[in-house]
């Protein structure tokens, strides 16, 4: 019999719990769901978390972690990443989730969300023995991680996410060709000037060997929730997702063409994330296209599977 062990993850939009049984570097998932909170609200004009978003989210925090106690974990830990990480006011976060819910938050760097990210994602045994891109793409950062099996080779977290975007260039409703070229722009900038130069020595390195992408984290479930035209969250459907460049962009400029009413009505969808899926897609998008990449798999493995293992 495995461990079990549970996580919660405080994220820029969301804040998500994993129970799963460990045993070994086998993760059993046993309950996993999320509730969105966007902590990030309004942060990035001042780098000051809202009152109302850190209660939000401390209460969050407090639920998630009666429904983990109905599993009897021998471990609960509360993890926080960019919004937190990022904070004038982080302090204040940590107190109000202590306050809320007894327990006392860990705020881990970019590096460590990004090598989490990794180890997540190669549990899956599909992905052990390959070059993989994974692609983290969250409300705050995104990690860029390039890795020869489970072998990570360079792996950064930069200040490209969901949130950050949509708090910098709020879309009209509809929104506009302006609204959708300002953010592609904005997106393909930080490729060109930051995430290019980082990875390009690293990618040569793999002399032309095949390079498989794998989006992980919220984005990329719900890109391929609406492939599968899926209202449930099923983990083992999802994982074997696979999607083209030209499925991923298409899907972007179809969601840029619709008011918010219209894309809350696509299956697969959220209602709670129909705003913020905009800039999710226009990033996936952006580096398929940059990077020439014409497939993308599909992980639902991340930095809480690996946190788990710790």
């Amino acid at each position: 019999m495995g461990r079990i062990r549970a996580i919660i993850d405080i994220g820029t939009n969301s804040v998500k719990l994993l129970v799963a049984e460990v045993e070994g570097t086998k993760v059993t998932r046993l309950f996993e769901d999320s509730e969105q909170t966007r902590l990030g609200q309004g942060f990035y004009e001042s780098s000051r978390l809202l009152p109302e978003a850190m209660l939000t989210t401390a209460q969050s925090v407090q639920r998630w972690a009666e429904r983990a106690a109905a599993f009897f974990p021998e471990r609960l830990e509360v993890i926080a990443t960019s919004a937190a990480r990022e904070a004038i006011n982080q302090t204040e976060l940590l107190e109000v989730v202590e306050h809320e819910s007894g327990l006392r938050v860990r705020v881990i760097s970019g590096e460590t969300e990004a090598a989490w990210a990794y180890l997540g994602v190669t549990t899956n045994p599909n992905l052990s023995s390959k070059n993989i891109l994974v692609l983290d793409v969250g409300g705050g950062s995104t990690e860029f991680i390039l890795g020869k099996g489970l072998t990570p080779l360079a792996s950064k977290s930069f200040k490209l996410g969901t949130v950050r975007l949509l708090e910098t260039f709020p879309p009209k409703d509809p929104p506009t060709a302006a609204d959708l070229q300002s953010v592609t722009e904005s997106v393909q900038h930080l490729l060109t000037t930051e995430v290019a130069p980082f990875l390009d020595p690293y990618l040569a390195q793999l002399n032309g060997e095949p390079l498989v992408l794998v989006g992980t984290g919220g984005t990329s479930t719900l890109l391929a929730r609406m492939a599968l035209k899926t209202q449930i969250f099923d983990a083992d459907a999802l994982d074997r997702v696979e999607l083209g460049a030209k499925a991923v962009i298409e899907r972007n400029q179809q969601l840029w063409q619709l008011p918010l009413a219209l894309r809350k009505m696509i299956r697969g969808l959220p209602a709670p994330k129909a705003d913020v899926i905009l800039m999710g897609s226009a990033i996936y998008s952006a580096v398929m296209r940059h990077f020439k990449i014409e497939q993308m798999r599909i992980s639902t493995r991340g930095l809480r599977f690996a946190a788990l293992l710790e």
